[in-house]
């Protein structure tokens, strides 16, 4: 493992963090820079999985300790989300990819634009977290979204905030700091599977956790002070990503 390599995935890897911990979508800048520096695209995900994992978990400090987990919402839907993921990664198996991401791309403009225009009375005020709405909507928005996360996987964290935003109502701070519970739940499952079967070079995997926990920390702490605008526009930026990243794939490469 060069040493250029390692500092590269480690720029890469604080700028992802500063992203993920805002508005999700870490992965798509991660990834690409392993690639591009040689790394092996099973190597690329196992060890970058270990940086994304540590720093959703500094993440999901900041916003626990600001009170901006809805700790009712992510415990009834993290069995949901885990669920979803494992149907996700079964329909593979089934279903063509290419196709289904050609829908996404389409979709994905639909939802930019939703969300980058939300009513501004719903924007400050969390709203009543109980009733048949509630059991039904967020077992639902895990199970779908995590279905996306085991077909998929990139942006995964931006659809939870998403979904919560727009079909829960919850204003976008809250939704992201409890979508990094599940962030964190799905990073950890994977890394564990990717330990397990070797996959994670701790050479690179350590030093991409430092960067990952620097950027986590920054973008928590930042979110957390200037509120729902910054994850705005921050999402943004993670759905273009994603969108960018989804049009080269299925149409171009």
């Amino acid at each position: 493992m060069l040493l250029s390599t390692i500092i590269i995935c480690t720029i890469a890897a604080f700028v992802a963090g500063f992203i993920d911990a805002i508005a999700g979508g870490g992965g798509l800048i991660t990834m690409p820079a392993m690639l591009l520096t040689g790394v092996p695209a099973h190597i690329a995900l196992g060890s970058g999985k270990l940086g994304s994992c540590v720093g959703s978990a500094v993440a999901l400090v900041n916003f626990a300790r600001s009170g901006l987990v809805l700790w009712r919402v992510a415990l009834v839907g993290i069995g949901f989300a885990l669920v979803g993921a494992s149907l996700g990664s079964y329909l593979t198996l089934y279903f063509d990819s290419e196709t289904m991401g050609k829908i996404l791309v389409g979709l994905l403009p639909v939802g930019m634009l939703v969300t980058l225009m939300p009513k501004k009375e719903k924007s400050t005020t969390v709203p009543e977290l109980k009733g048949t709405r509630f059991w039904l909507l967020v077992p639902l928005v895990c199970t779908v979204v995590g279905v996306y996360d085991g077909f998929f996987g990139p942006g995964a964290g931006t659809f939870f905030i998403i979904a919560f935003h727009l079909f829960l109502g919850i204003p976008l701070l809250h939704s992201s700091g409890t979508a990094k519970v599940l962030n964190f739940a799905t990073n950890l499952g994977s890394l564990l599977a990717f330990i397990w079967y070797g996959k994670v070079v701790y050479a690179l995997g350590l030093p991409m956790a430092v960067g990952s926990i620097g950027g986590n920390w920054l973008g928590s702490r930042m979110a957390i002070k200037i509120g729902n605008t910054l994850v705005r526009r921050f999402l943004t930026i993670s759905m273009a990503l994603l969108f960018a990243t989804l049009v080269y794939q299925y149409f171009f490469k």
